[in-house]
Formats: C-alpha cells, sequence, structure tokens
C-alpha cells in the first residue's frame, strides 16, 4: 500500500491542532482511518516528524536458494500440478510447509509458470 501523501498528512495535524475536532471526526473528513490519525499524531509527538516511515530491511523469502531449486525441479517434473499438489511436493521433499499463496510467490519470484494439460490421459 502506498504511504499517504506529505500534504494530507500536514492537514490531518493542523484539523487537529488548530481546529480542536477529536480524531474520530479527523478520521471521517479525510476518509482515513482512525488508526492511521492515532498513529500520525503520536509519531508527530514522539519524533517531531510527519513523513512516512521508511522500509528499512526486506522481510526475507520463506524458502533459502537450495528449497527453491528443489521446488523448481518438482514444478519441471509436475509442471500440470496444482498449488496445493506442489505444496505437499514440496513438503515432503524439504520438510518445509509453506501456504499456498507463498508458494505462488515463489513460483513468480523463480518466473515459474504452471501450464496446465487440458487434454484428458
Amino acid at each position: 500500500m502506498k504511504a499517504y501523501s506529505l500534504d494530507l498528512r500536514q492537514k490531518i495535524i493542523d484539523a487537529y491542532f488548530e481546529d480542536k475536532i477529536s480524531q474520530r471526526q479527523i478520521a471521517k473528513r479525510f476518509q482515513v482511518a482512525l488508526s492511521f490519525v492515532e498513529k500520525l499524531l503520536k509519531q508527530y509527538r514522539e519524533l517531531g516528524t510527519i513523513a512516512p516511515k521508511v522500509r528499512i530491511k526486506q522481510t526475507p523469502t520463506k524458502l533459502s536458494q537450495e528449497q527453491l531449486n528443489v521446488l523448481s525441479s518438482i514444478v519441471s517434473d509436475n509442471n500440470d500440478a496444482t498449488l496445493d499438489e506442489l505444496h505437499i511436493l514440496l513438503e515432503q521433499k524439504t520438510g518445509v510447509l509453506i501456504g499456498r499463496s507463498t508458494l505462488d510467490r515463489m513460483l513468480r519470484l523463480l518466473d515459474l509458470k504452471l501450464k496446465k494439460n487440458t487434454v484428458p490421459h
């Protein structure tokens, strides 16, 4: 999700301190979540800034390079398998259990596409 603009953030801060209205009313006025208003005000009080926080560390992938290699070979051997079937095969070969959505992300990371066999055997 994209961060809210500095302009909007400043308008929220100004409305809170100048208009003296509640956080709930500010959230409604600017059509943002109340939790966003709360966090923005807390950040402003504690750090003196309203800039969006910068993500410093990327979340590591769920699978190691070796496990990704195993996944790649599983897909090449079973390229008409469903995500559920690949999920089971990966767990059997590596002992690692990941969800379907994570498996789908790992396949996109490897630029692998599943080709479904539409002709009956």
